[in-house]
């Protein structure tokens, strides 16, 4: 019989009833270490009484407003968020999919704007991860990513990640209006850019004139322990997409540009129904209150360095299992030598939730807050699943 649900997602068994914290409860009474937070968007944990208080509150007031009219709580995340970053103007979506959409748009039409519209072309990496919409997927395209769903939006130049001679080359396009990158890749397995190769992009765009797009849909919003993750290389971006932590858990993205990148979208070029409610845009402000205080983003450097500490030790004590650690702040992921599907799975018996990745990685991703007892205990989670990953495949040899 056919679920009710489209099946586009191979989901595991458990049902959550609630959560606190860095904690979540299942249905028959299990309690899980959540190290996955939603894929990075539970920023603050599960229930987090202060971003209740937030919706709450503006749940008695109003829910949605359409943007035909001005959003005071949208004006008030647009105005920290500004305040707080490189940009000089915001526009709100649900999604970081959404966020991508706008991107290409708006780099697009910068250039047609300019006098040249041949300018169209924008380059990705491999490994990159930008949504799972047609313009999303065809910055990708990889066969995963497109098959089945041709023909795809044209216009992007897909270079390996890293390959620092092509994409020399390939900047120096006419056609080319931007160069799009995430600073940490998320999905492509938690690979951290150079400080060094973000600065040589920024050199590179200065030079082409090409616009530079920050992905920070999941490294963004503090997961690195500073605001945003291209902060650490002293640059400023063009454009920025950030999306998941944000809303600590409420449906909320935001584009942010400066005024130049930004100057061809006017009224009419773009819109959404939803984006900037009052709702998402009351719990992001607050997001973005707790999560910008430099004290709480030194804190989570601490954190990401006792735990990246602890992983480095589980590393060595299981090299049949673990390869190596990499990543950024409190996002960091176990390189596996075993499938990491099996240390995953391993981990759903011990009672702990990670997050797979691309390249054969476990991806981490605690609540920003975790505390450090909660650290330990994860660890020690991580310990029981690959003693059960090294005793399978004992067993089977």
């Amino acid at each position: 019989m056919i679920s009710s649900i489209l099946p586009t997602y191979n989901r595991t068994s458990f049902a959550f009833t609630h959560g606190q914290g860095a904690w979540l409860y299942t249905e028959d009474g299990r309690r899980f270490l959540d190290f996955g937070a939603g894929i990075a968007v539970n920023a603050l944990g599960h229930a987090n009484p202060d971003l209740i208080q937030a919706l709450t509150d503006q749940a008695s007031k109003v829910w949605h407003l359409s943007n035909l009219y001005q959003i005071p709580e949208q004006k008030a995340l647009a105005d920290a968020l500004v305040d707080q970053t490189f940009a000089d103007t915001a526009f709100f979506t649900n999604s970081g999919t959404e966020c991508c959409e706008l991107v290409v748009k708006m780099v697009r039409k910068y250039w047609y704007e300019k006098g040249q519209p041949e300018r169209v072309k924008i380059i990705t990496f491999s490994g990159a991860f930008h949504g799972r919409s047609s313009a999303a997927i065809a910055a990708v395209n990889t066969e995963k990513m497109v098959k089945g769903f041709g023909p795809l939006l044209p216009g992007f130049i897909q270079l390996e990640f890293g390959d620092h001679e092509a994409l020399q080359e390939a900047a120096r396009d006419p056609e080319v209006a931007a160069i799009m990158i995430e600073p940490v890749q998320g999905e492509g397995g938690i690979r951290p850019v150079p400080d060094q190769c973000l600065k040589g992009l920024r050199d590179l765009c200065d030079e082409t004139g090409a616009l530079l797009v920050m992905d920070e849909v999941q490294c963004g919003v503090g997961r690195t322990g500073k605001l945003f993750a291209h902060e650490w290389a002293g640059i400023e971006p063009d454009v920025m997409m950030v999306a998941k932590g944000i809303g600590g858990g409420f449906p909320l993205g935001v584009v942010l540009a400066t005024e130049d990148a930004a100057s061809g979208m006017t009224a009419g070029t773009h819109g959404s129904t939803y984006g900037g409610n009052p709702l998402g845009c009351a719990v992001g402000k607050r997001v973005l209150d707790i999560v910008g205080d430099p004290a709480f983003l030194q804190d989570v450097s601490r954190k990401a360095g006792a735990l990246r500490q602890s992983l480095e030790g589980l590393v060595a004590e299981y090299p049949d299992v673990f390869e190596s650690v990499r990543g950024s702040g409190l996002m960091q992921g176990l390189k596996c030598v075993a499938p990491a599907g099996d240390v995953v799975a391993a981990g759903y018996d011990a009672e702990f939730l990670s997050v797979p990745a691309a390249d054969n990685v476990v991806r981490l991703l605690p609540p920003l807050n975790i505390s450090d007892d909660e650290i330990t205990e994860a660890v020690a989670r991580l310990h029981t699943a690959a003693a059960a990953v090294r005793a399978k495949a004992t067993a089977q040899t």
